[in-house]
């Protein structure tokens, strides 16, 4: 079978996102640019955009890199949680310094780090002060009262006016975040206040990928932005100010149509007027004039649907996730048009299960091959699934043995005599270790080895839910996986 087919221009994005941002920063003295989604790593954005490199945003900025600095703003509340960026699994403070790393590494000006929503928290305190002891700039932004509507209040002393204000030097200031809900529209608007104070007429863009303005509503694209923030309540709507103001149809969601009477008001005071006339205005995304395989990004689109709902259902057997949540995927799932056995990994490790009356796992390659593994006394299914992948990879023989079940008896004796384990069965960690320990006698698992980065861009489905152990494997080899919602425990 063929590569999956190129939905979109990266090329051209790049080319017509820069330009357009020039053309909104020749509208003020200085610009405040909200970076909505994820900075680096959009992986999100290059699943449902065949083309669309995670990368990318990154790549748009290097190209202002002359002109641009960045704030970073972390929610104290998110810090006092412990929040955790999903795709990642760290920390939204602990990922606020990898952010600054990463951009530093890069050449980019970072002027420092916003903790926003503050009230107090010692864990945000703690994180200033070792913030401090890194010799990185901070600053404090605080709950005000009556915010977002109590206009007077927060353009006063003791709204905005409060915050701590973040000097900067470019035209161009991104502000940027770990994750939704972390302040980057208040950090910029705080900015705005003290800009204006200090004589600065400075202006706010807002650049949100998701959803797509351009797009019609219910287009997959879309509708998987809205399955993927579910935990949000977001909800993807017709810009109602922009039908008024120009009688043209565009999509935008429903937290920036709420507040835009508010952020209108808050400009108004701030600048003297509003420069825009609805939310669309507010953004530039260029991102939907650079599709240039729109059946492409509807198949995208619908398998991220399908892998955010199995996400969702597992969350809810797990206790992590509400049902109302999964109430809402499986209805974006019918607006799609879409069931769960639309996505083939599905129906091919459930056949495997019913063939050998025991879970498994299925695979399915870039190129559109599947391959299953099924549980056995050694290995379990995620395990011989990734093994039998890397054999076809390689083109090596099924029958062909990798690891000797003589060098995996003491695993297993390790795991379960010295360790305390209960399951024998070796997790995909585990067989990966074996594999490259039996690399330097057999050329076949040394072949098989040098296959891994074919991983990348898989797809998965496992018929039980998997540990936590498999599942961060699969993630750091780049593999999208699926579980059904069901414990082996209760299958069996």
């Amino acid at each position: 079978m063929t590569q999956q087919p190129i939905g979109f221009d990266s090329e051209k994005y790049l080319e017509l996102q820069s330009e357009h941002i020039k053309e909104r920063i020749s509208s003020f003295e200085k610009l405040y640019l909200e970076f909505g989604g994820k900075l680096f790593d959009d992986y999100h954005a290059s699943r449902v955009l065949p083309g669309f490199a995670p990368d990318n945003k990154i790549k748009m900025l290097e190209q202002l890199k002359d002109e641009v600095e960045i704030i970073i703003a972390v929610s104290a509340d998110a810090i006092e949680e412990n929040k955790v960026r999903g795709d990642l699994g760290i920390t939204y403070d602990a990922e606020a310094l990898r952010i600054r790393r990463s951009l530093m590494e890069r050449g980019f000006l970072v002027s420092g780090i916003v903790i926003t929503k503050y009230t107090g928290q010692t864990t945000a305190e703690r994180f200033r002060s070792r913030l401090t002891e890194m010799g990185i700039r901070s600053c404090l932004h605080y709950v005000i009262p009556g915010y977002p509507a109590d206009i007077p209040t927060i353009i006063s002393d003791q709204g905005y006016g409060k915050n701590e204000y973040l000097e900067t030097s470019r035209r161009l200031v991104v502000v940027t975040a770990p994750g939704p809900g972390s302040g980057k529209m208040a950090t910029c608007l705080s900015q705005m206040y003290h800009d204006y104070k200090h004589g600065i007429k400075a202006g706010y863009a807002k650049f949100e990928t998701f959803p797509v303005w351009n797009l019609p509503l219910r287009h997959p694209v879309n509708i998987a932005y809205e399955a993927a923030t579910a935990d949000l309540d977001d909800v993807n709507m017709i810009d109602p100010f922009h039908m008024e103001a120009y009688g043209q149809t565009t999509v935008n969601y429903n937290r920036d149509v709420e507040v835009f009477p508010v952020v209108s008001s808050i400009f108004r005071a701030i600048m003297g007027e509003c420069p825009y006339k609805s939310p669309t205005d507010m953004g530039v995304n260029m991102v939907g004039f650079a599709i240039s395989d729109d059946e492409a990004c509807r198949y995208a689109a619908g398998q991220e649907i399908l892998r955010r709902y199995f996400r969702t259902a597992c969350d809810v057997k797990r206790g992590l996730a509400s049902k109302s949540e999964l109430r809402k995927e499986e209805l974006l799932l019918q607006q799609a048009e879409i069931q769960p056995e639309d996505r083939p990994v599905v129906p091919a490790a459930l056949q495997r299960q019913e063939e050998t009356g025991h879970p498994a796992m299925a695979i399915q390659l870039t190129d559109g091959t599947i391959i299953t593994g099924k549980t056995g006394d050694l290995l379990g299914a995620a395990s011989a699934a990734i093994l039998n992948a890397l054999k076809v990879c390689a083109g090596i023989a099924h029958r062909e043995k990798l690891i000797s079940e003589q060098s995996l008896a003491p695993i297993q004796l390790l795991k379960t005599k010295y360790l305390g384990g209960h399951n024998p069965r070796l997790h995909s960690d585990e067989i990966l270790i074996a594999l490259s320990s039996s690399a330097s006698m057999n050329p076949l698992a040394s072949l098989a080895i040098e296959q891994l980065p074919k991983l990348r861009g898989a797809e998965a489905h496992s018929t039980v839910l998997l540990s936590s152990v498999d599942e961060n494997m699969f993630r750091r080899l780049g593999i999208h996986l699926t579980c059904t919602p069901v414990y082996e425990k209760d299958r069996i």
